[in-house]
């Protein structure tokens, strides 16, 4: 009989450890779990921002490309048609000189305009890179200040 009142008292003097234990469990899991969800809604959050980023910064090199492309074709169109028209000059010339000459004349204008032309592909070159690489410094950017968050506090 004795033996059946110690477990009936440690009974209940376990029960309220017991439901207190349960309930710090509970607040505990309940803690973990919105901390676990909270994490994955900033860590999509981040992701889908870093790859807005990358397709921003995609659109603007695809957009820098065709405008490269087409400046290409146009200055292959003007130097074929420069090229051309040398060509029924030379057709029409009288002399040695004159054809030393328009050779002279015509070469000139082509080395400068693939002078100009390679001086314009540059500046734009060095445009759609910048203009393509800010998205993409706007994330480093945040990451760096998300990264340091921690670290400051």
């Amino acid at each position: 009989m004795v033996a059946a009142t110690n477990r009936k008292e440690v009974h209940m003097a376990t029960t309220p450890n017991y439901a207190q234990f349960a309930t710090a469990s509970k607040q505990q899991v309940e803690k973990a779990t919105a901390q676990f969800t909270k994490s994955v809604e900033d860590y999509t959050s981040f992701s889908k921002a870093n790859v807005d980023a990358m397709v921003q910064a995609g659109t603007v090199l695809a957009k820098g490309f065709e405008e490269l492309g087409k400046r290409a074709l146009a200055y292959s169109q003007s130097s074929l048609e420069s090229g051309a028209a040398a060509s029924k000059a030379v057709l029409g010339v009288k002399t040695v000189r004159d054809l030393v000459d328009l050779q002279s004349s015509f070469t000139k204008a082509q080395l400068d305009s693939a002078l100009a032309e390679t001086a314009k592909v540059s500046e734009l070159s060095v445009k759609v890179a910048n203009e393509a690489f800010k998205p993409i410094n706007a994330r480093l950017n945040a990451t760096m200040e998300k990264l340091s968050k921690p670290l400051a506090a």
